[in-house]
């Protein structure tokens, strides 16, 4: 499940990239926007971890309740202000979410959540992304679950240099398929 960060939506071309690179490893992807259209214009909203993680667990509840999601492990691939969001949620629902990645995100919007994830959780930053890259080392010394932080050469916050996207993609896949058992069922080959 993606949550996406601040200035961003379902449409993002990043996450959308990411999204296929997973479908195409057997993973299902659901890609939904955390905020109304014009909520996503206000920004102290963009900023509210409490509001985006509570929208984050309304559409995991959802996907429980979907034959497609019935039995499949779930996990939470974040960005910006929306890892924030999945790491609190993913500290409400304990073994419930099977792992977390974050692609340039702000895991530091959530202090009080991080001791609290149950959930492998995958750190990734830009090298040259100095300051997130400086919140995210904070916080994997605040997470307490199996945890890892990858700095991706030569990248900025966007991971638009050459190749940049491919490695964060590449690992997210392996993370994913390291952590969650596999799929049974549809949610695999379509998208929700």
């Amino acid at each position: 499940m993606f949550a996406h960060g601040s200035g961003s939506s379902r449409l993002s071309p990043r996450n959308r990239q990411v999204a296929t690179a997973l479908r195409d490893a057997g993973l299902g992807t659901l890609l939904f926007d955390l905020l109304l259209p014009d909520e996503s214009r206000d920004r102290r909203l963009v900023f509210d971890i409490g509001l985006l993680a509570s929208r984050l667990l309304g559409a995991t509840e959802w996907l429980k309740t979907r034959p497609e999601g019935r039995g499949l492990g779930i996990g939470y691939f974040g960005a910006s202000t929306g890892a924030a969001a999945a790491l609190t949620a993913a500290a409400e629902l304990g073994t419930a979410i099977g792992a977390v990645v974050s692609r340039g995100g702000r895991p530091d919007l959530a202090p009080l959540a991080l001791p609290k994830v149950q959930a492998p959780t995958l750190l990734i930053v830009g090298e040259r992304d100095r300051e997130v890259l400086a919140l995210n080392w904070q916080a994997l010394a605040a997470l307490r679950c199996e945890k890892s932080l990858l700095t991706v050469p030569g990248a900025t916050h966007l991971f638009e240099e050459p190749g940049a996207l491919e490695l964060v993609t590449e690992r997210a896949r392996q993370w994913f398929l390291d952590h969650l058992p596999p799929n049974r069922g549809e949610l695999a080959r379509a998208t929700v």
